[in-house]
């Protein structure tokens, strides 16, 4: 199993390239699924992991804990967390350790397929009559399979609390009444951290734009740009993720620094990526700022920064 991940880090030359790997895995049956090989960490053999122990009162997509590399982490069924049966642990089940908004967690699935190298532009959002309460962020094909990628946000969000609000020691008065409806555009393909990040930026008293993927955001930038608006005047910033379909935050900000009527916005990239890498991307690609989900607080600091400096212009 080390065997699969031994050149993990390679998957650092993709980004900012609109690039991706993915990592592909079955939970019940022939389906594949997938998450992202970035947030990826370790993937071990259930028989092989020290024996889980369980958690009285736990959510029961969580089958236990475990330690990995010395730290305590919770193991997640997710086969039972998108709606279907328990993966058995007795059998050749495995477990994937991943990293998201800065904390380690592992998922049970029933066994690991391998690595796919892809271009953003191959991934898809999922259709529009899959509903709202899908698990999915993206579809892609790998050698004629479709391949459904996990949108893990949700699923953790079904297992911890996430609080939108804000902290009100934080809220400073007069910059709140400047920047009541400012207007954001927040670019993710995560309903979730969609839903938790707008309701953040309301509580701002900021109108939050959404759109789903990278390319979608540009082409709404320009349009804008098209149609004679000032585009630095109309948006306070851009939050932008880092992985979405067709095209990834970095490139998006790269596109933006490119367009001579888009160059000066401010974009903060927002991601459950962590890690000294992401600042060093944050650099590359002329990001203004970058936020791990799901800050609140973070959030409010940045916002109000920003707000602070157009005051004093």
């Amino acid at each position: 199993m080390s065997d699969l991940l031994k050149n993990v880090d390679s998957r650092t030359n993709l980004v900012g390239k609109n690039r991706l790997e993915l990592l592909t895995f079955r939970l019940k049956g022939s389906q594949l699924f997938a998450i992202n090989v970035f947030k990826v960490q370790e993937v071990q053999e259930v028989q092989k992991v020290p024996r889980f122990a369980c958690l009285p009162k736990s959510n029961p997509v969580v089958v236990g804990v475990t330690t990995v590399r010395g730290e305590t982490i919770a193991v997640i069924d997710l086969s039972l967390a998108v709606g279907r049966s328990a993966i058995p642990l007795d059998g050749d089940a495995v477990i994937i350790v991943t990293e998201y908004n800065r904390s380690l967690q592992a998922f049970v699935v029933g066994s690991v397929d391998g690595i796919v190298n892809l271009n953003w532009d191959e991934v898809m959002p999922p259709p529009a009559a899959s509903g709202r309460d899908n698990f999915l962020t993206a579809i892609t094909r790998v050698d004629g399979k479709i391949v459904e990628i996990i949108d893990v946000e949700k699923v953790l969000a079904t297992v911890v609390h996430f609080d939108t609000r804000v902290s009100k020691e934080l809220l400073e008065q007069d910059i709140l009444e400047y920047s009541q409806g400012m207007e954001v555009l927040l670019v993710d393909d995560s309903r979730m951290a969609i839903e938790q990040a707008s309701a953040t930026l309301r509580e701002l008293g900021l109108k939050v734009i959404v759109e789903m993927d990278g390319l979608k955001a540009l082409r709404r930038l320009q349009q804008w740009r098209d149609e004679g608006i000032d585009v630095g005047k109309k948006l306070l910033m851009v939050i932008t993720d880092a992985e979405m379909p067709e095209m990834d935050g970095y490139s998006l900000t790269t596109e933006i620094r490119k367009d001579p009527a888009l160059k000066d916005l401010f974009v903060v990239l927002h991601t459950s990526l962590s890690g000294s890498f992401n600042h060093a991307m944050v650099k590359k690609v002329g990001c203004d700022g970058f936020l791990s989900k799901f800050q609140p607080d973070k959030m409010a600091e940045e916002v109000q920064a920003r707000v602070k400096t157009i005051m004093l212009q």
